[in-house]
């Protein structure tokens, strides 16, 4: 959600952040709406103010015995008391307006976002790692794990596409890699575990800004909740129309859990494969914050991400989002891009982005600096630490061998009961 303050006092500024995601300019149409709502405010206060006002004067005016003047205000009581609900109703209705109008936008983009249009508008800030030489042509995960476990057929046969039946050691092998991601963020990176709710109610989904414009994404169940997209909508609406004392040190939460999204803007991407799933594992991690440390904050958690690609030895890029590639929340987002010499690729595993107060507004989430009378809106942070499934493809690419059994990098072997290499079966 915007700052109307920051729309009437800027509104070029907003118009060309809007622009700059491939929207349309906004702030005339909000500012009339505003403007419109702000002048039935006042007419209402008048009215009630000059309601109160005749009031107090009938009983002067009676006390005096000038029944004519008595009379003459109580009907001018009586046409403001029945003006009145009007006057509420048009105000209701315009504020409904100006959040559902603002509801709909995405957020503004940090200054120093590059201008583009797409993913080939994105720019690359580094590399770590070099991907391996081969002595024999890599196969693609979707060609080298069915022999290993991973049974697309089954998945398919029981609940349709993009959902993958996983068993044995490949299924100890994504636990193993879930558990050990957990750990790292939690141990070594100082964020809390939690074990949230995979159900929520309308007021989270839209809070984290996946509603109202994004729902043919998410899976909603017969009684109206939804299921998550990531651990990211309960994380965040944790805090949700809450006022927290100080925050001088950053909310870390972590959370490992399963996520839904129906992929409904993904049409013909990844339909072979366990790369883009309606079902799926991630490791999510989400700051809360005050405004001023929102860069330590963003900064710790890319860290924390690319720890988890160095452990697992898996080579990598880093690239910052255009304005046009980024999420509709985000002020700014980097993603990770592991290396799959299958597809002889970079692909995304993660996604760390700043949203700027843009969620806590939505959340109504605040917090009051110790001393202060005030309270300021918090900044929200969220990333991927990492997606579990896409983890375990980079593993099974870059660790093969020619004859399609699979080692596994030394970070993963007490997470899987020492194994050490995936035989084919």
């Amino acid at each position: 959600m915007h700052d109307l303050r920051f729309i009437r006092e800027n509104p070029s500024a907003f118009d060309a952040g809007l622009t700059a995601r491939g929207a349309e300019a906004a702030s005339a149409a909000i500012l009339a709406l505003d403007e419109k709502s702000r002048a039935i405010t006042t007419q209402m206060q008048m009215a009630q103010s000059r309601r109160n006002e005749a009031s107090k004067a009938i009983g002067k005016a009676m006390g005096q015995g000038d029944s004519e003047t008595a009379e003459k205000l109580k009907a001018e009581v009586a046409e403001l008391k029945q003006s009145l609900p009007a006057l509420e109703e048009q105000e209701r209705a315009l504020a409904t307006e100006l959040h559902d109008v603002l509801s709909r936008l995405p957020n503004l983009p940090a200054d120093d976002v590059p201008q583009g249009a797409d993913e080939d508008d994105n720019v690359e800030v580094a590399r770590w790692g070099t991907p391996r030489d081969f002595a024999f042509d890599p196969k693609e995960h979707a060609d080298l794990g069915p022999a290993l476990g991973l049974d697309f057929e089954t998945g398919t046969a029981i609940s349709g596409a993009r959902f993958t039946f996983l068993q044995g050691q490949i299924a100890r092998l994504q636990r193993g890699i879930g558990q050990f991601m957990l750990d790292y963020q939690t141990i070594q990176r100082g964020y809390l575990e939690c074990a949230p709710p995979l159900l929520v109610r309308d007021e989270a989904v839209f809070g984290t800004g996946q509603l109202p414009k994004f729902y043919e994404d998410l899976f909603q169940t017969t009684d109206g909740r939804w299921l998550i997209p990531t651990a990211e909508v309960s994380l965040t609406n944790s805090v949700r129309e809450q006022i927290i004392d100080d925050l001088a040190k950053p909310l870390r939460l972590t959370a490992l859990t399963p996520c839904f999204r129906s992929e409904a803007g993904s049409a013909g991407r990844d339909t072979r494969g366990y790369i883009r799933q309606h079902q799926f594992e991630k490791v999510e991690m989400v700051t809360i914050c005050r405004p001023d440390d929102w860069q330590a904050e963003h900064d710790h958690m890319i860290a924390s991400a690319e720890g988890i690609l160095q452990a697992l030895e898996l080579p990598y890029r880093k690239v910052l989002l255009c304005t046009g590639d980024m999420g509709a929340t985000a002020k700014k987002t980097f993603d990770l891009e592991v290396w799959l010499p299958g597809q002889s690729a970079y692909r995304e595993i993660s996604s760390v982005s700043w949203c700027g107060d843009y969620q806590a507004r939505r959340m109504n989430t605040r917090f009051r600096p110790e001393g202060a009378k005030k309270t300021e809106f918090v900044h929200t942070l969220n990333g991927s630490g990492l997606a579990v499934g896409r983890t375990l493809v980079a593993v099974l690419e870059n660790g093969q061998q020619e004859d399609g059994s699979v080692l596994l990098p030394e970070a993963l072997k007490p997470y899987c009961g020492g194994l050490e290499i995936l035989t084919p079966v």
